[in-house]
């Protein structure tokens, strides 16, 4: 069984890889980071489709978390300030806020800097 978190995020956009790479450095969140292209999506019970719409944060245990709640828990695991604002972006207001900055973000992550030409060939699913 796996002790880590699994964070799972599009390998093939230069601004979903650059974002992680900084969360990486910076926030030191407690997990595996795996591209989607590169990770057994089927052993991490994530469906392709979702994967390819949202950054996922797949527990230990097999609970799977996408978009701004799959950050909160990356910022959660994190500890210290970083984790008082993961548990910030859980509370309702917040949450509701954070799920539209996110979907705005990567439904438009075509347009923001480091974007790759695979960054504008999915078509954004709305939820």
């Amino acid at each position: 069984m796996r002790t880590l978190p699994v964070l799972v995020y599009d390998g093939d956009c230069g601004f979903c890889t650059a974002s992680v790479r900084m969360l990486e450095r910076r926030v030191r969140p407690r997990c595996v980071s795996v591209a989607r292209q590169r990770a057994d999506l089927r052993a991490l019970g994530v469906d392709g489709d979702r994967a390819r719409h949202e950054v996922l944060w797949v527990t230990p245990a097999g609970r799977i978390y996408g978009g701004s709640d799959a950050v909160a828990k990356l910022l959660l695991s994190a500890g210290g300030a970083w984790r008082l604002l993961g548990a910030a972006l859980l509370v309702p207001v917040a949450r509701n806020a954070a799920h539209v900055l996110y979907r705005l973000v990567a439904d438009n992550r075509s347009r923001l800097p480091g974007r790759t030409e695979a960054c504008s060939v999915a078509e954004p699913r709305r939820t």
